[in-house]
């Protein structure tokens, strides 16, 4: 019988990518997406996975909405928190509305999504939690000290969850992915992306979302059962730690 795996932010970009390779990998899939409901229904008739809007930013919504993805495919087994924002400022200039909305919805959004389906996979023995934290989480950027501190939170909150968790057979680990091909990175200048991005990756290239749900799927394959608490960095030797 196929488990089930929820990916929040899973319509687009990266979190798009790792729902189709969770559900190519015979997994039943539900995506969680905040606002964009022509994306959704176009991701949903492209590839016939579930969509479920809800703002991960809210204890009572996301509470809600895993209730409404357990019923309409089972018992959460699988939990990827993709889900994230950037309001983007030097901190001299950054609002308390900015720091606040991406803190809530990029590290409070992990105690909001993991909370409803802990017990459950607790009681069952079984669990994979994969958060995706960011390279700038790793290193901090500038211009987003909201963004790098909850990143950074995620990360804490992964390796303190996974050692509460591992006696529970639940495995929680982070990835960390740097520049990657999506629609944020390809609406940077195309002089601004090769001559200042680009000459900073040692491979030379962005990375593909493709390249980040294999993390994912691996991540929450019974071959990854060992692996709990760790951080996969994916960003072509960026940001080495």
């Amino acid at each position: 019988m196929s488990r089930v795996a929820l990916v929040t932010g899973g319509t687009r970009g990266i979190g798009a990518a790792i729902a189709k390779a969770l559900q190519a990998a015979s997994y039943k899939v539900g995506a969680n997406y905040g606002g964009n409901d022509e994306a959704a229904k176009k991701f949903n008739a492209e590839t016939g996975i579930a969509v479920f809007k809800w703002d991960v930013s809210s204890h009572e919504a996301c509470a809600a909405g895993t209730k409404a993805v357990e019923a309409a495919l089972g018992p959460v087994e699988v939990l990827v928190n993709n889900a994230g924002i950037t309001r983007d400022a030097m901190f001299h200039r950054m609002t308390p509305e900015q720091w606040v909305a991406v803190v809530n919805t990029n590290l409070n959004s992990l105690f909001n999504m993991c909370r409803p389906v802990i017990e459950g996979m607790r009681a069952r023995k079984f669990g994979r939690i994969v958060n995706i934290s960011s390279i700038n989480g790793q290193k901090g950027q500038m211009g987003q000290t909201n963004y790098s501190a909850a990143k950074a939170g995620e990360l804490g909150f992964t390796k303190a969850l996974a050692q509460e968790s591992a006696k529970s057979g639940i495995t929680v680990n982070a990835i960390c992915p740097g520049y990657i091909n999506t629609e944020m990175v390809q609406a940077v200048p195309k002089d601004v992306l090769e001559k200042n991005i680009l000459p900073l990756i040692p491979v030379g290239r962005l990375g593909e979302p493709e390249e980040i749900a294999r993390c994912v799927v691996f991540l929450a394959s019974d071959d990854a059962g060992f692996i709990t608490g760790s951080t996969m960095t994916v960003n072509g030797a960026q940001y080495l730690t």
